[in-house]
């Protein structure tokens, strides 16, 4: 092996940087070995990171055994779940970026010859793989797990039910002591949100586009065989430098066309469109936002998982894993069996040796699906001339015209909500949401759950040029681009203004004469920035749009 560790570690002209390492107990045997770098995002701010710490270890004892040298780092993780409402939800999206630049940072400083990342909250997922892909060394994904669900009344229940059980309360359906009583049992110890929300979403991104071996994410956190999964890995990886495989070797063009169909498939999160159109810019892979309609067009929704459908993430691991959509997949030809895994073995190869259990119910047989068509819908018109995100799981209209009630902050909205203002045939329009007026295009899990628990997810529908999380469910229609802080016909809209939504026709129009829009917009302003300086500051003067990932530009 050629291992570019040791540009750093050996040679006369390095003892200084061996005496710096052995001062921490590294050997000249250690340094001779490759080193692999075990980026960790825990935290102690939330339940989907806590074990991550217990779970490098076991990763490497992995690398150990098959003869590597592991180095711990750690890197920054916002908690979705615990900001979600507020202003510190905006930094969410911002610490995508912030994670992988850290990522790369210590991996080109410290030139580790491989990389294993453990991850669970939303954004460290796709984070870290932007990071491999932009260092393009043999890298893993290894997903913490999800939470199990919670019990109430019983039932199953996740932090979907809750945010949907504060709109409920708001609007005198539910007691301020049941709210607290589901509050208490929600989430029951460490691990990632239990539907197919956006953690779980990537983490089925990450096994069916290769950067995690199959079945090794859908194993809940606190399971025992979570552990003997993390040693694996560190096996895997080392492996995988022996090989010199490498993220840009497995990313190509059908593995990502493998990972939307997964994601449609699950009916997984709106975020998968913008993480994967991120990190298919870092491949170096063409990839559109109508790829993803395409490819929803032709893939059954065959797994009946929250937020829509009956059943936790618990329940795919106890079905047979992510693995069993992989079988269906390929049974109906939808997806490449050829592409390459970490593993060294093809996607192919690896999901024969899935086993489904016997009579499970929570992933569809293809000739039993719950949709014809996948879960994602991606609108263009009038409203959104680069397009939208609409996810249609559990979502039996089709179309909905109504007057736009118009808020240019999320708790404006929140407040109309819970205050009883907003009323059936709404079109609740939040905008100034987006990357670069938000900034950091805040999830509204806390406005969608309210319009859900307030008993308006039939008769309401919600735009905004923001994100949504994936426990979101109903007519809720997000990443509107271009965006209304700059410039995007979102800014144009008023109070009472007609819009119309087509799911079959793919349109979002805003039924105003052209003129008046025309008249609308030169005598529109954009406004000032939110944050002068710092990251936030930083993050919206570089953003792209959200129609291309919402990824950080650096100026020419």
């Amino acid at each position: 092996m050629k291992l570019q560790s040791h540009i750093i570690t050996q040679g006369r002209e390095r003892a200084g940087a061996r005496a710096m390492l052995k001062a921490i107990g590294f050997t000249d045997e250690d340094l001779a070995k490759p080193i692999i770098g075990i980026a960790n995002t825990w935290v102690e701010t939330m339940p989907c990171n806590y074990l991550l710490r217990d779970l490098a270890a076991k990763v490497k004892e992995g690398v150990r055994a098959a003869g590597g040298t592991p180095m711990e780092f750690n890197t920054v993780a916002i908690s979705d779940g615990v900001t979600m409402g507020t202003e510190g939800m905006k930094t969410s999206l911002v610490s995508r970026e912030v994670i992988a630049d850290s990522i790369e940072l210590v991996g080109r400083g410290h030139m580790f010859d491989g990389i294993v990342a453990l991850v669970a909250c939303d954004k460290t997922i796709p984070g870290a793989a932007m990071a491999l892909i932009r260092l393009n060394v043999p890298g893993l994904v290894f997903y913490g797990g999800t939470i199990l669900p919670g019990q109430y009344k019983g039932r199953d229940i996740t932090l979907q039910d809750v945010y949907e059980a504060i709109g409920a309360c708001a609007a005198g359906r539910m007691t301020e002591e049941e709210l607290r009583e589901m509050e208490n049992v929600a989430c029951p110890g460490p691990g990632a949100c239990g539907g197919q929300f956006t953690a779980n979403t990537m983490a089925t991104v990450m096994e069916l586009i290769g950067l995690c071996p199959l079945n090794v994410a859908s194993i809940p956190q606190v399971d025992p065989r979570k552990a003997d999964a993390a040693f694996r890995c560190g096996q895997v990886i080392m492996e995988a430098v022996r090989r010199d495989l490498k993220p840009r070797d497995l990313l190509t063009r059908a593995a990502f066309e493998n990972a939307i169909a997964a994601v449609a498939a699950t009916g997984g999160s709106t975020n998968a469109v913008l993480h994967l159109l991120a990190m298919a810019r870092e491949a170096g892979i063409p990839l559109d936002i109508e790829d993803f309609q395409t490819i929803s067009n032709r893939t059954p929704l065959l797994a009946d998982l929250k937020p829509a459908g009956r059943f936790t993430a618990v329940d795919v691991d106890r079905a047979g894993g992510i693995g069993v959509v992989a079988q269906r997949l390929l049974e109906a030809g939808l997806i490449d069996g050829t592409a390459l895994t970490i593993t060294g073995r093809t996607l192919a190869q690896e999901a024969a040796e899935v086993r489904e259990t016997p009579g499970q119910q929570v992933i569809r047989p293809l000739t039993n699906p719950i949709k014809p068509t996948g879960g994602l819908v991606i609108l263009k018109g009038t409203l959104a001339p680069e397009g939208c995100v609409l996810k249609t799981t559990g979502l039996d209209r089709k179309t909905h015209r109504g007057p736009a009630r118009v808020f240019n902050r999320e708790e404006e909205a929140m407040e109309a909500v819970t205050q009883g203002r907003i009323r059936p045939g709404d079109v609740v329009v939040i905008r100034y949401e987006g990357p670069a007026g938000g900034p950091g295009m805040r999830e509204m899990l806390g406005v969608t759950g309210a319009i859900v628990g307030a008993g308006l997810a039939d008769s309401v529908a919600l735009v905004t040029d923001g994100r949504f999380s994936g426990a979101t469910r109903g007519f809720m229609v997000g990443h509107v681009a271009p965006e209304a802080a700059r410039g995007g016909p979102l800014a144009f809209v008023e109070e009472g203004d007609s819009i119309y939504l087509d799911v079959d026709r793919r349109v979002i129009d805003l039924e105003v004469p052209a003129e008046t829009l025309a008249q609308r917009r030169a005598a529109w302003t954009a406004p000032p920035p939110r944050y002068r300086s710092g990251v936030l500051a930083k993050y919206a003067a570089l953003v792209a749009s959200a129609s291309e990932g919402a990824v950080t530009i650096a100026p020419l």
